[in-house]
């Protein structure tokens, strides 16, 4: 399973019940979270996430509405007696950051605390189930966008036919990643005799604050869920340019070059109360396009 819950989905002001940025993502039995704006924690309470299951925080870059809340969620961590480590990858400066907040409060977290600076695309963890990619995203400062991939078998068993040409089940899992079988009497088993296609593995993109540039498309090209900031409705283009934020009409226009599945938008300016006319420009250009809602989980 892929998911995303948006648990803040505003832009620097909180404003109209709406927070500033923070999600978890959802791969299977592992928990991540992208972004932790003020009130992060909060929010995690009220939508029941479980932050023992959190053992990797990704931030996106080091405006406050997108990290303030994480030496909150930290700390709670350690009050709560977390005990496994947690690693946080993000621009370099925040690990001084967050040392000198743990260091002037004389805090002593009980568990192991490891940084991984973001310093150049690619993929920056690599687990047998997932992958975690970062990549380039264009704002005032140093901004980064995550791109996360479940990794599986390519071929699905058919445990009748396998058991048909006498491959044994302690040999499925090999058989998953596409090997053929010998026999003890040297037959060779093909593996497409046994086997299907498996479905596709999915994959979801975070694209952080940045102008609207069409190097992004690369970036998140395929995917089956692509969130995107729309700071701004299209009538404030100029606007979104000078602030280094994107329009709806904009991040449409990525999800529709990238060709990905689906497109979820926030980030919304304080400046709008209602936010409709978001989801009605985005359709415009990209008909599948939600609002990334607080407390809603999107599945893929």
């Amino acid at each position: 399973m892929l998911a995303v819950t948006i648990l803040g989905n505003n832009s620097a002001l909180p404003a109209f019940d709406r927070h500033p940025t923070a999600q978890v993502v959802t791969m299977e039995d592992q928990i991540f979270l992208v972004d932790c704006g003020e009130g992060t924690q909060m929010q995690m309470a009220k939508y029941k996430i479980r932050r023992s299951k959190i053992n990797h925080i990704f931030i996106s870059h080091l405006h406050g509405d997108h990290y303030f809340g994480l030496i909150g969620v930290l700390t709670s961590m350690g009050l709560l007696g977390r005990s496994q480590e947690m690693n946080i990858y993000s621009p370099p400066v925040l690990q001084d950051i967050i040392e000198l907040q743990l260091k002037v409060a004389d805090i002593q977290l009980p568990y192991p605390l490891h940084f991984h600076p973001l310093t150049k695309e690619g993929v920056i963890v690599r687990e047998p189930k997932f992958e975690v990619s970062c990549f380039p995203v264009y704002h005032r400062i140093e901004c980064w966008g995550f791109r996360f991939r479940e990794i599986r078998p390519f071929r699905r068993v058919n445990p009748d036919k396998a058991r048909h040409y006498g491959v044994p089940s302690a040999f499925f899992d090999r058989l998953k990643w596409g090997e053929s079988y010998l026999t003890k009497d040297g037959q060779l088993v093909e593996n497409g005799w046994v086997t299907e296609p498996a479905a596709r593995a999915k994959s979801y993109a975070y694209a952080a604050d940045t102008l609207f540039d069409p190097r992004i498309i690369d970036s998140v090209k395929g995917v089956d869920l692509l969130y995107h900031e729309t700071t701004y409705l299209k009538d404030l283009t100029e606007q979104a340019g000078k602030r280094f934020h994107s329009t709806t009409a904009q991040a449409a226009t990525v999800a529709e070059q990238a060709g990905v599945q689906r497109l979820i938008i926030g980030h919304f300016s304080s400046k709008y109360e209602k936010l409709l006319a978001f989801e009605l420009e985005a359709r415009e250009i990209f008909p599948n396009t939600d609002l990334a809602l607080e407390g809603v989980t999107y599945r893929v």
